[in-house]
């Protein structure tokens, strides 16, 4: 079990009027890339900001007011940390792993958040496919098979080809596999189970159509939709993303269906309170059929970037005030289109308006992460990015 000693601690550098303020502390679950954009917003509305991560690949450690090199999955340690700090709000974004244990120290100290158990069905691919199909929401056919099942692919016979493996508790497009043949889903099983914090792999029905995800805000119950998503991704068998888009260009009253979905799906999931991020594939002939839904904000700069640029709504800042107890009321607007294109041996041609940001007033941020391209398994593998907004349709490159 990790320990609380010798925390990191930095000067917040904020100022506060005649002493009549007093400062709120926010404890933040993960420390990476992902939690940075919440980590500066949380600091902006001038609250105290605790991380907790390993201290590798940690870059909020010199952001944040106080940091402890604790695991994001230490749950009993960090609530302790927690209660000695006296926080008044947890929460985190983009990050699967972290979400239980944002719901187990909110549920214990009395604070806003998800329930545990909740989380944990969010967290989980089976246990959200059970919650959703006795719900009634369309979800693939599915089984789940654990590490002692690696080679019980007789039990996958009732589900026609083709399939899609993936692990049971991932995201970001880890270890998932698109099976053509029965031969080749032993293989796909024990990949995505090796991937699994649980050993657990889902084999489900492939369903063939375009993807989206739907980014909504929940606080004490009421799903307000925020913006639906259009994404572009690689083709079989790994189906990463390449780009999304915002907002959508399906027709009004198949994205009013859609948020009409989602809310009876967070319900039926017990997701009351924060982001959620929840993904679909739309068949030719309309079927709208649940894949995945996450109890937290879309990564890829869906949440962080993407909704503020075409809404004006500022997603990260409802996020904290639900963590802190604070009613909210969003009003989105259809101000702009924003999106994001990945850079991967698949998209070279993304380098040029990387390096020519400058160029194009519609780029808002753009940067090169790694000098090689790599051919596209999972999100991780990707080599940089280009954020735009654009008044009037998509920035195409």
């Amino acid at each position: 079990m990790a320990t609380a000693a010798a925390p990191h601690t930095r000067s917040n550098g904020h100022t506060r009027a005649a002493g009549t303020i007093i400062m709120k502390t926010i404890a933040i679950i993960g420390a990476s890339y992902l939690q940075r954009p919440l980590v500066e917003k949380a600091r902006q509305m001038g609250h105290r900001t605790i991380c907790f991560a390993w201290a590798e690949g940690a870059v909020c450690k010199e952001l944040c007011d106080r940091f402890y090199p604790i695991s994001i999955v230490e749950k009993e340690a960090i609530l302790d940390v927690c209660r000695k700090e006296q926080i008044d709000g947890i929460c985190t974004i983009a990050s699967d792993v972290a979400a239980p244990t944002v719901a187990y120290v909110a549920a214990q100290m009395g604070l806003t958040g998800n329930s545990y158990e909740a989380s944990l069905r969010a967290n989980n691919k089976y246990k959200m496919r059970q919650a959703l199909a006795a719900a009634g929401v369309d979800c693939p056919g599915y089984m789940m098979l654990n590490g002692a099942e690696s080679e019980g692919t007789e039990r996958t016979e009732e589900l026609e080809l083709p399939l899609i493996v993936k692990p049971s508790d991932r995201s970001g497009s880890l270890a998932v596999t698109k099976i053509e043949r029965r031969e080749d889903l032993e293989a796909a099983i024990r990949k995505a189970q090796e991937a699994s914090f649980r050993h657990e792999a889902m084999v489900e029905e492939y369903i063939e159509g375009r993807e989206i995800s739907v980014e909504m805000i929940s606080c004490r119950g009421q799903h307000y939709a925020l913006q639906i998503t259009d994404k572009v991704t690689t083709e079989a068998p790994h189906f990463v993303e390449l780009a999304h888009h915002q907002p959508s260009d399906l027709p009004e009253d198949m994205q009013q269906r859609i948020f009409a979905i989602t809310r009876r799906a967070l319900d039926a999931l017990g997701l009351t309170n924060g982001a959620s991020h929840s993904e679909y594939k739309i068949t030719a002939e309309g079927r709208i059929v649940v894949m995945e839904i996450g109890g937290r904000m879309g990564g890829d700069f869906i949440g962080s970037d993407l909704v503020r640029l075409s809404t004006g709504y500022d997603f990260l800042e409802g996020v904290i005030e639900v963590a802190m107890g604070h009613p909210i009321d969003p009003h989105p607007q259809k101000k702009a289109h924003s999106g994001v294109y990945f850079l991967s041996a698949e998209t070279p041609e993304v380098a040029y308006y990387i390096h020519h940001a400058a160029d194009y007033p519609e780029i808002v941020a753009a940067e090169q992460t790694d000098e090689t391209l790599h051919p596209l398994t999972c999100s991780g593998d990707r080599s940089g990015y280009v954020i735009y907004q654009k008044t009037e349709g998509r920035f195409k490159i």
